[in-house]
């Protein structure tokens, strides 16, 4: 997934003023942006206090970019993200009542009152953003635009997960003493881009997946795997019966700094969680939705 992080500062660099009344800092021309970007994204996230605080609708605004998504059989409107550490969002937000899109609430507990207006993510563990990612991917979303406020950004950044940090300043605007929230944007790490190539499951070992072939098979040949690529067809394995280590496990320990593949492991074979574990672990995971009718097709025997 491809994230692009948004937001508006003032010329001192605050995001908000320390008044219970919403900050205007975007100028009409910031707006314009905003929406074209909306518009090149398949969802757009932003946190419960922002929704609570500004109650923004989050729309597609484009008519002719809303007429191109009909055309292609999707809804107008692009998928909407909000995460809640307390459950407490009124349904009657423009967050649920405006537009035509698919929404989903991310939540350490069990919600109310929301099932019907939205998909709720619920987990028992931490709610970071390469779980909200991870999450997406598995519901086809690739694209994803976050526009706060000031904790999700940093948290997205802090965790590595943004390919980019747009940010607009006002320069005709300081807030001095009065600044509220403020975003210290770490610098983006960069990410090595040497790869070894998955080859075919089972060649040398009936228990082997195609992860451990590459790997022994780069090992044998004097490869240094650290900071490699791990190219696959499906999510790597995260448990394994038949063998000491998942596929998961010996990415991470050989050091890889990426991994990439179409689909996501199938909840009918076993529960993964390779793609989180990964990220967990620091790499740069990506997902490629779009070849895994491919995958399907070369493993067809499985849903029989």
């Amino acid at each position: 997934m491809r994230v692009t992080l948004s937001a508006a500062v003032t010329a001192d660099g605050y995001m908000d003023d320390d008044s219970p009344r919403r900050l205007i800092i975007s100028t009409p021309g910031d707006w314009e942006e905003v929406y074209r970007l909306r518009a090149a994204h398949d969802a757009i996230l932003a946190g419960a206090e922002t929704l609570r605080r500004d109650d923004p609708s989050l729309l597609v605004r484009d008519q002719a970019a809303r007429a191109r998504r009909v055309q292609a059989g999707l809804k107008p409107d692009i998928a909407k993200v909000t995460l809640t550490r307390s459950g407490g969002l009124s349904p009657r937000l423009r967050f649920f009542t405006a537009g035509d899109a698919d929404r989903y609430v991310f939540s350490p507990g069990e919600i109310t009152g929301l099932q019907n207006i939205a998909t709720v993510i619920s987990t028992s563990e931490a709610i970071t953003a390469k779980y909200i990612v991870t999450e997406l991917e598995k519901r086809g979303i690739e694209r994803l635009m976050v526009e706060g406020g000031a904790e999700v950004l940093r948290m997205f950044l802090d965790e590595g997960m943004a390919d980019t940090l747009r940010l607009a300043v006002n320069p005709r605007l300081r807030l001095g003493g009065r600044g509220g929230a403020s975003l210290d944007a770490a610098p983006l790490q960069s990410i090595p881009h040497t790869c070894e190539q998955v080859d075919d499951t089972h060649e040398t070992s009936a228990t082997h997946h195609a992860e451990q072939e590459a790997i022994a098979k780069a090992l044998a040949a004097g490869a240094v795997l650290r900071g490699a690529a791990m190219y696959s067809s499906m999510e790597p394995c995260s448990r394994r019966a038949s063998e000491p280590e998942s596929c998961t496990q010996l990415i991470i320990r050989h050091g890889f700094a990426r991994a990439a593949f179409a689909l996501y492991e199938p909840d009918c074979f076993v529960c993964c969680r390779g793609a989180l574990t990964l990220r967990e672990a620091g790499l740069d995971v990506r997902a490629y939705p779009a070849l895994a009718n491919g995958v399907w097709e070369a493993n067809a025997h499985l849903k029989r």
